[in-house]
């Protein structure tokens, strides 16, 4: 799955770069939505992050792709690869990459298994 942000004022630190945790925010959400699309019947909570890498800055204006592939599945859970690019480059360069990893929740909190729809 893949969608695009507009990097806004609001989104810079006091430097006037995108700030890292706005960027987390936004890749969490956006794989969030992949697994939620992906098992439309499961109830996910993010149980990680991998290897957090910012590797390069981006300014106000800057439109980002974001973009969700599922890599793994378990019993309970489910991983995907996420991966951030300039949006108005075919082939951008990476500005950041990870892999974020979900469990499948019951109304308790308690992890279950996976449901395919």
């Amino acid at each position: 799955m893949k969608t695009h942000r507009l990097v806004l004022p609001e989104d810079l630190n006091q430097f006037g770069f995108l700030f890292g945790g706005r960027l987390l925010s936004w890749v969490d959400e956006a794989s969030w939505i992949a697994a939620s699309l992906d098992y439309p019947n499961c109830q996910f909570v993010t149980i990680g992050m991998e290897a957090v890498s910012f590797k390069h800055s981006v300014r106000e204006g800057t439109i980002l792709a974001i973009e969700s592939e599922r890599v793994r599945e378990g019993r309970t859970s489910a991983t995907y690869q996420v991966k951030v690019t300039r949006g108005r480059e075919s082939e951008g360069a990476v500005i950041f990459s990870t892999h974020v990893s979900f469990v499948n929740v019951d109304d308790d909190g308690q992890k279950q298994a996976l449901k395919h729809s």
